[in-house]
């Protein structure tokens, strides 16, 4: 079990908290140590919060983070300031609520509803509403399983209702919360506390260390122990006790960061208390040159035993001094001293809480200190609580006696503690040993057993509160009151209680108007001038009785008819077609009957096209479709209990025109067409002001308007359609009244052009009874495309022109057949399309019908006309022009032999002759003729053609002298050029030794060379490859024989070359620089190693190696070597260093890191809790 932690002698005590269901808030920082008790306080809790409540209390939340006064999280009471605030809000006089939620307390597991209510009567629109937890935290978004929002909205009473429910409520739901309501500028906000109290059917576990928590820091009862933890749970079976634990020990081996989980873990709530006591610790196990044993770092004594301290003194001659909390001790009965050689004793007689302090003992120069803690033995109760049975309204005292005065006792209401204070209703007197609970008021909600308990014992009892009987000596009656009047409700009970009035089942509330009366047993209920919302059923109550008093108001008024809304005349204007819903305001009450009549004849209420409509504030006249013949006047007469009301309303129905009669197109252009109309029949009796024109695609549904102003003629030009899309049009009539129904649609359209004349008319051939004519298509076709041509001729001195083909011509070329021999005629060609045909296009002159014999002539393209050379494989296509007239006749030789057809592909036109190759070979290669023949004319040319191929090898290489370092080399020609001249040689030689070949000279034109520059010593080998335009021959021929290169008498030595030393000792290239890092971002250290061999590296925190730590990464590449700090926090903060170790050597570089935290969105450096000795960065 861990000892209580003594604190400081000079700290400031803080004021103490008062009982709340939540643990109690660490006291204030010391005033001699703000600036570490500040750094501490900043430092943040884990986050762990559950994703489905309002809130959670993170559970790993240390003692600073539960002090801080702005936290979200703060389980303790709010400082003084705060409070305040919180009463002066509430105490403002609300703008927007009705009904503010109200604090509440309720167990574990079970569900509570809080309820805030706004009166809507001066609102537009329902108001926006937001419920907070703390001063931050919308719940909005925490809506789920343990929390619902719910809203809803009563008409009558015009109050909207807002309900937050929380569903099976846990502890760490405990807690401010805020409600706030806005509407535009208006705002209000109301607060309210939510307890949640531990239920009595659970069994939780027992730490018997929060039993040795002190009550009190600082106080007048410091140094007592709360033993309030053992009292809770007294009747819960006792647990099987845990193994003692050592938490100094814990400490002072464990890291500054696991500090918090440690103390949260052993219910250590003093945790800075502790920690400064740890330093002390820590400085006095230094070794000390005075004292051979110090004293225990605490001792513990039952109230009323004795204690021994004993310290052993290196030098016995050493004076030594007792002090406690800083005063020094003189030897007293209480006192007592003794010396047995080098050992100091002082005793301690009857110790009491007085006791319980600080002390430390002088030996010299130096001191060791202790601390004593004091425990009171149990309180037993020495009389038991007895049952009792009261009444309502009545005082009930419980009592009991203890075995000492002024004992600290715990009074429990069905298991749950009570807490008394000035706003309790509960009431604790203590007179010496006794001890008495007192209710003012009991209340039938007072039911329950009533238990006390003792740190040595505990006692309950039985409270039955019970109702008096009520007689009700004068009941409520019910009223008729006319509106304006005085409403009186007055009743008489026999007991002198308060009591609630209600309306329609709601509150009701004082105003100016209405005033509620309690005086001794009679209460009343008084409204001055009585309005219709008046009515109602009131009900009177008593409290803490389920009897009621019920009576009915019934406020009467005559009827009346509101015509405000209409004109002078009382007429109504309708629209033809449309829905006519005449509402006319009503008032009267009871409401009034309304009847509605024309020409003495009643519309009925019903599903009929004209009926009646009645509401409670209103009359309502529907016609559904309005027609002409609806027109005239209407009547409305009210009726009901207090009198009658009459008026007469005129309606007017004006309508649209009638749809225009379709249009028609009679002209239409390339992109434009001209449309008429006729005027509507029905003008639908107003004037017709003019014409709205659309139009559309014939495949689209998408009516485009052609015209926003008003057309006030019958005739329109659309313009800017597309050319080849049939369109069609409609019209819109329009008067004052609005806009007539589409007219029919027009029939579809086409907007076509014809082509341009065709182009480059010309003769193509001519025999002696036709002629062929040859054209090109028109430059601009159009959208409507081209059908095909018309070819006419006519003969010389006429102008009568014969078509010449019965069918359109698709192509550009026509024969004229059957024309008389020596005849002249002139032609011409057209273009047809759907829009029609073009303009004709004419031959310039006429054209004598006559064959024309034209003498063959070859055209030989430029590139042919020298030796057309190829490459094996390649593909030989040559296209050969010629002209000649009639059809020459051709034929193809090569070497004066005729081609075969299998092997070359030969094809001929009327114009051209191709011969075509796939993949040339050499055989190919030869003088190709081609002869042209027409009639007795004939015309020839010739074409070369060169297949090539890379040569073979030469074919022999011969050394013909070896002298110094030079060989000379000899070869012939290869015996296949490849049939191309050979452009060249290249040689190469190659060491005997490796066989590797490396060319010596290229491009050679020569059949012998000279290679220089050999190696003395070594043997070679030489080849030599033929070169022609393909490139170089496939093959090589080598050198039968080696030439050895002679040394000359000289004995070549290899030189010795030693080793070089490239091992080297670890040495940063570049350092580690100083670093801030954000926590929960994760931070790098980089630097740079050289060495040989390589270098381990090690990277240490604080001078303490990092090993197998998840929240660390490393990484070395190419010398590179990196630490990655995961989500750091402040607790990694400090001196990180790399140290780099081989055989040769060690190298160490270091920096510090400093984690910032942001708090507020400000960026503050976190500092860590560190104990003397260590550093902090």
């Amino acid at each position: 079990m861990p000892e209580p932690i003594k604190k400081d002698e000079n700290e400031v005590p803080a004021p103490a908290p008062a009982p709340a269901p939540a643990p109690a808030p660490v006291p204030g920082p010391p005033p001699e140590q703000p600036n570490k008790e500040k750094e501490a306080g900043n430092r943040p809790a884990k986050d762990e919060e559950e994703t489905t409540l309002p809130s959670a209390l993170p559970p790993g939340v240390g003692s600073r983070a539960l002090e801080r006064k702005d936290s979200e999280w703060s389980i303790g009471e709010s400082p003084a300031s705060e409070e305040q605030d919180k009463q002066n809000v509430n105490s403002q006089l609300s703008t927007l609520f009705v009904e503010k939620p109200q604090t509440g307390s309720v167990k574990v597991g079970e569900n509570i509803t809080f309820i805030a209510r706004v009166k809507a009567e001066d609102l537009l629109r329902k108001p926006t509403i937001k419920w907070f937890k703390g001063k931050w935290m919308d719940l909005a978004s925490k809506a789920g399983k343990h929390l619902q929002l719910k809203e809803t909205f009563e008409r009558q009473t015009r109050i909207y209702t807002f309900e937050m429910q929380i569903i099976k409520a846990k502890e760490n739901f405990a807690g401010n919360y805020r409600c706030e309501v806005t509407y535009k500028d208006k705002f209000d906000s109301c607060t309210f506390d939510l307890e949640v109290h531990e239920s009595t059917g659970t069994t939780p576990n027992i730490d018997i260390r929060s039993a040795f928590k002190r009550s009190g820091d600082g106080q007048d009862d410091a140094g007592e122990l709360d033993f309030s933890g053992l009292l809770k749970r007294r009747e819960v079976k006792q647990q099987e006790e845990e193994p003692e634990v050592d938490v100094w020990e814990l400490l002072k081996n464990a890291n500054p960061n696991e500090y918090e989980r440690i103390a949260f873990q052993y219910g250590i709530t003093d945790l800075r208390g502790m920690l400064r006591r740890l330093k002390r610790m820590r400085r006095e196990e230094k070794k000390s040159a005075a004292f051979a044993k110090i004293l225990d770092p605490a001792y513990q004594v039952d109230k009323g035993g004795r204690v021994r301290f004993a310290v052993e003194l290196a030098d016995p001659k050493l004076e030594v001094k007792w002090y406690k909390n800083g005063q020094e001790i003189r030897p007293s009965a209480k006192y007592i001293f003794e010396h047995k050689g080098c050992e100091r004793i002082m005793f301690i007689n009857n110790c009491s809480l007085t006791d319980d302090a600080e002390y430390y003992v002088t030996a010299g120069d130096e001191k060791c200190s202790t601390e004593l803690f004091v425990r009171e033995a149990p309180v037993m109760v020495t009389k038991q609580l007895e049952d009792k049975s009261t009444f309502c309204g009545e005082r009930v005292e419980l009592e009991c006696e203890v075995s000492e005065e002024d004992a600290n006792v715990k009074w429990f209401k069905n298991g749950e503690e009570i807490y008394a204070g000035p706003k309790s209703r509960y009431r604790v007197k203590v007179d010496g040993k006794k001890h008495t609970l007192i209710i003012e008021d009991a209340a039938k909600a007072d039911t329950a057993e009533y238990s006390v308990m003792t740190t040595g014992g505990q006692s309950s009892a039985k409270l039955s509160v019970d109702l008096k009987p009520l007689r009700i000596l004068t009941p409520l009656t019910d009223q008729t009151v006319k509106l304006g009047k005085e409403i009186c409700l007055r009743c008489e009970i026999s007991e002198y209680i308060s009591g609630k009035w209600t309306k329609n089942g709601l509150p009701v509330q004082e105003s100016d108007r209405l005033k509620l009366f309690h005086k001794g047993r009679i209460h009343k209920l008084v409204i001055a001038n009585a309005l219709i919302e008046d009515e109602g059923d009131y009900v009177f109550t008593p409290d803490a009785y389920s009897i009621t008093l019920p009576a009915k108001v019934h406020v009467v008024d005559p009827p009346k008819i509101i015509l405000d809304g209409l004109d002078a005349d009382n007429t109504v204007t309708v629209i033809a077609g449309n829905k006519l819903r005449l509402e006319i305001p009503i008032s009267g009450e009871p409401p009034p009957k309304a009847l509605w009549s024309r020409a003495d004849k009643a519309i009925m209420e019903g599903s009929g096209r004209i009926r009646a409509e009645s509401y409670p504030d209103s009359s309502t006249l529907v016609i559904d479709v309005a027609e002409r013949e609806d027109s005239g006047v209407y009547h409305i007469n009210l009726k009901n209990e207090a009198g009658e009301a009459h008026a007469s309303i005129k309606v007017k129905v004006v309508d649209i025109p009638d749809p225009p009669v379709a249009p028609s197109v009679t002209d239409v252009g390339d992109d434009w067409c001209i449309m008429h109309w006729e005027p509507p029949v029905y003008d639908g009796g107003s004037p017709i002001l003019g014409y709205f024109i659309e139009r559309k695609k014939k495949q689209s549904s998408r009516w485009m308007r052609l015209n926003f102003d008003l057309c006030k003629e019958t005739t329109f030009e659309p313009k800017k359609m597309i050319e080849g899309v049939a369109y069609e049009v409609r019209i819109f009539a329009v008067n004052a009244i609005g806009i007539s129904k589409p007219s029919m649609p027009s029939k579809p359209f086409v907007p076509l052009a014809v082509t341009s004349p065709p182009t480059l008319l010309a003769v193509d051939s001519v025999t002696d009874n036709s002629v062929t004519m040859k054209w090109r298509p028109p430059d601009h076709i159009g959208a409507a495309g081209l059908d095909g041509y018309v070819l006419e001729y006519c003969f010389e001195g006429t102008d009568h022109w014969i078509t010449a083909n019965k069918e359109l011509i698709e192509k550009t070329k026509f024969t004229i057949p059957d024309l008389p021999t020596d005849a002249r005629i002139y032609v011409r060609v057209k273009a047809v399309n759907a829009a029609g045909a073009s303009e004709p296009k004419y031959y310039s002159q006429p054209i004598l019908v006559k064959q024309i014999i034209e003498a063959p002539k070859i055209r030989i393209p430029r590139h042919l006309k020298q030796t057309y050379i190829r490459r094996v494989g390649e593909a030989i296509n040559m296209v050969i022009p010629f002209q000649g007239k009639p059809k020459p006749e051709l034929t193809w030789k090569k070497d004066g032999v005729e081609i075969d057809k299998n092997e070359i592909n030969i094809r001929n036109s009327e114009t051209d002759t191709i011969v075509f190759i796939r993949k040339a070979e050499r055989s190919h290669s030869g003088k190709y003729d081609l002869q042209v023949k027409v009639g007795k004319f004939i015309e020839t040319a010739s074409i070369d053609i060169q297949v090539v191929d890379r040569p073979g090898p030469p074919q022999f290489v011969k050394i013909e002298d070896v002298w110094g370092e030079n060989v000379a080399l000899t070869w012939t020609p290869p015996k296949d050029d490849g049939n191309a001249a050979i452009t060249g040689y290249t040689i190469q030689k190659a060491d005997k030794k490796s066989m590797e070949w490396f060319t010596v000279i290229e491009h050679y034109h020569r059949t012998s060379a000279t290679i220089t520059e050999l190696v003395i010593g070594n043997e070679y080998y030489f080849r030599v490859f033929a070169e022609n335009m393909c490139g170089l021959s496939e093959d090589a021929t080598m050198t039968k024989e080696s030439a050895v290169i002679a040394k000359d008498g000289k004995i070549y030595k290899n030189p010795v070359y030693d080793d070089f030393d490239f091992t080297e000792a670890p040495m940063f290239t570049q350092p580690l620089v100083n670093t801030y890092a954000v926590a929960g971002y994760n931070a790098t250290l980089n630097c740079s190693v050289r060495g040989n061999p390589k270098p381990k590296i090690t990277w240490m925190k604080n001078k303490v190696a990092i090993v197998d730590d998840p929240r660390y990464r490393m990484f070395s590449n190419q010398g590179v070597c990196t630490l990655e700090i995961r989500k750091p926090s402040p607790y990694d903060g400090g001196t990180y260093s790399c140290k780099a170790v081989n055989e040769l050597g060690a190298a160490e570089m270091e920096c510090k890191l400093e984690v910032k935290v942001l708090y507020q969105g400000v960026n503050t450096p976190g500092q860590p809790v560190f104990l003397e000795g260590q550093q902090q960065v």
